[in-house]
C-alpha cells in the first residue's frame, strides 16, 4: 500500500516520532510517500536517513491509499485542500494541541499502523461547504472542512449581512461577522460564538453570527440541501471571507453562496474512536465537579 505524509510545521522534539512512524509504515511493508511542505521540514531538521519518495503530481494523490496528516487539526484541513475531490482516506496523528480531528496520540503510532494495515478501521464521510462566486477566490480551492465565514476586515463597525435561504430572504445580521459550518465545523469557530454541537453524520448546516448586535438573533440550523447566499453592506469598503484557515479580501460587490460540496472528506476512524468521548475529552463538555 502506498501512504503519503503531510505536514506543516516539524517540530525538532517530535523527529523520533516521526522516524517511529517511518520504521512502522516500513515494517508493514508501506511504499511512502511525502507532499513537497513535509519534504521541507524534514530537511530543515537535517533528514538524511529516512527513505521516501516525493508526491510530484495530482495523478501520484490519485495513486495513495491513505493520507497520514502529522500535526494539528490544522494542518488536517490543510490535507483536506491536498486531497480534494480524490476522497483519499485522511489519518489525524496528533502532535498539536487540542487534536479534535487529528485524533491519534503519538504515543499510539504502532497501533494506528497496524490497523491500517489490517484493515481494522472505517471511513468517516465528511460533508465539505462549498463556497461559490463569479470571481475566482482561494486559487480555486473554494471549499472547507470546517466553515465559511464573512467577518469585518478590522476594528472599524460592524457589518449587515443579508442571508438569504434558496432565494428566500431569511434575515439581516447586524454583527461582527457571520458563519455557515459543516457539523464537522460546529465543534470549531461555530461553537465559541453560540453554536449547536452537530454530531458529524448530521445533514444539516448551522449560521452562526458574531458577536451580533441584536439580542434575539440566535444560531440556526438548515438543511445541508439548501443553498445560502449573502449581500454584504458596512462601511469599510472591504470584507473578510475565509474558509477554515484560508482567508482573502473582498469588496461589497462581489456574488457569493454556500452549499454543499459535491464530494466529501474520507477521515479514518480507528477502533475505539468515539465521537461523543472525543466531545468530553477534548472540550470538557458536560464536565461537573459533582460528577
Amino acid at each position: 500500500m502506498k501512504v503519503a505524509l503531510h505536514g506543516l510545521a516539524l517540530k525538532a522534539e517530535l523527529f523520533s516520532d516521526v522516524q517511529s512512524l517511518f520504521q512502522e509504515l516500513t515494517k508493514h511493508q508501506f511504499e511512502i510517500f511525502a507532499t513537497e511542505q513535509f519534504d521541507r521540514q524534514l530537511r530543515m531538521h537535517g533528514n538524511k536517513a529516512l527513505n521516501y519518495w516525493m508526491l510530484e503530481s495530482r495523478e501520484d494523490m490519485a495513486a495513495m491509499d491513505f493520507v497520514i496528516s502529522i500535526g494539528g487539526d490544522g494542518t488536517l484541513l490543510d490535507a483536506v485542500t491536498l486531497v480534494g475531490d480524490l476522497e483519499v482516506p485522511i489519518l489525524g496523528l496528533n502532535t498539536g494541541r487540542l487534536g479534535f480531528l487529528a485524533t491519534v496520540a503519538k504515543e499510539k503510532i504502532a497501533d494506528a499502523i497496524t490497523d491500517l494495515a489490517t484493515e481494522n478501521y472505517q471511513l468517516e464521510s465528511r460533508t465539505l461547504i462549498s463556497l461559490q462566486s463569479h470571481r475566482k477566490l482561494f486559487n480555486g480551492l473554494n471549499f472547507g472542512l470546517n466553515e465559511f465565514t464573512i467577518h469585518k476586515r478590522d476594528t472599524s463597525s460592524m457589518i449587515t449581512v443579508h442571508t438569504y435561504i434558496d432565494g428566500k430572504y431569511l434575515n439581516s445580521y447586524w454583527a461582527d461577522g457571520l458563519i455557515v459550518s459543516t457539523p464537522t465545523g460546529s465543534t470549531g469557530y461555530s461553537l465559541s460564538c453560540g453554536g449547536p454541537l452537530i454530531s458529524p453524520e448530521a445533514k444539516n448546516l448551522v449560521i452562526t453570527p458574531v458577536s451580533p448586535h441584536n439580542l434575539n438573533v440566535r444560531p440556526i440550523i438548515v438543511s445541508d440541501e439548501s443553498e445560502i447566499s449573502f449581500e454584504i453592506e458596512g462601511r469599510a469598503e472591504k470584507f473578510l471571507i475565509s474558509l477554515d484557515s484560508r482567508s482573502t479580501s473582498i469588496s461589497s460587490e462581489v456574488k457569493l453562496s454556500v452549499k454543499k460540496e459535491k464530494f466529501s472528506a474520507k477521515l479514518v476512524k480507528l477502533p475505539h474512536y468515539n465521537f461523543f468521548d472525543t466531545l468530553r475529552q477534548k472540550l470538557n463538555w458536560g464536565f461537573d465537579m459533582r460528577n
